[in-house]
């Protein structure tokens, strides 16, 4: 099983917002382990040392190893919640990991060859990145990095699909007989529309009538009075 961070957590017993506020004030991030055989457990860890690692993307694909009060387990990354206005974590959600029971995690889809494809090098055509991740179901021993689709050989109007990802072995799309979505296509660039200009703006319509002429004031003899 491959372990990319490590955290030591504090078992905690009380529970409720004004614990959680009490924990955040003293620089703790309230979390939660739950999953396995085993009953949901309120954890504190430290809230520095997690706002090293949220950044880096591996976080949320990889097998965490917690050690609370001398003991170990292997975890993956549920849920984070950040703060509205503030660049502090509110809380985290846990599962637990055991080697014989596959998992679901997203995996970040690296792609590569996107500017020497045909369809961009000499056909002028401009990437859409329809997913940049996806759910992947594998055991904990099987669980890579990253999935990574080659663009190398696309032409303009052509789309990749889920289907089209490489999987090592042991790992499968869980939605993929579903669904077989897009993932990344080349298009056109789209073309800006003239601006109109005010010779534009001011000649009439095609096929619209011309304005008609102002009537003369006083049509000649109207109103005179007959003799």
């Amino acid at each position: 099983m491959r372990i990319s961070f490590t955290f030591s957590a504090d078992a905690r017993g009380t529970q409720g917002k004004g614990a959680s506020r009490r924990l955040r004030r003293a620089g703790k991030v309230p979390a939660i382990l739950y999953g396995g055989k085993a009953e949901p457990e309120t954890l504190a860890l430290e809230h520095h040392k997690l706002l090293v690692v949220i950044e880096d993307e591996r976080f949320y694909s990889s097998i965490v190893q917690l050690e609370v009060d001398g003991r170990k387990q292997a975890a993956i990354v549920k849920d984070l919640q950040m703060h509205p206005a503030k660049n502090q974590v509110v809380h985290l959600d846990l599962q637990r990991v055991s080697e014989d029971e596959p998992i679901r995690l997203h995996l970040p889809i690296h792609f590569k060859g996107e500017a020497g494809s045909p369809g961009v090098k000499t056909q002028g055509g401009v990437v859409s990145h329809m997913m940049t991740d996806v759910e992947v179901l594998c055991l904990p021993k099987d669980l890579p990095e990253y999935l990574e689709l080659d663009l190398s050989e696309m032409n303009i109007n052509d789309t990749k699909f889920l289907a089209d990802i490489p999987l090592p072995p042991g790992v499968t799309i869980p939605h993929l007989a579903h669904r077989n979505a897009a993932v990344v296509s080349i298009h056109s660039p789209r073309v800006a529309e003239p601006e109109p200009t005010a010779e534009a703006a001011a000649a009439p319509a095609e096929g619209a009538a011309a304005p008609a002429a102002a009537a003369p004031a006083a049509e000649a003899g109207k109103g005179e009075q007959k003799k």
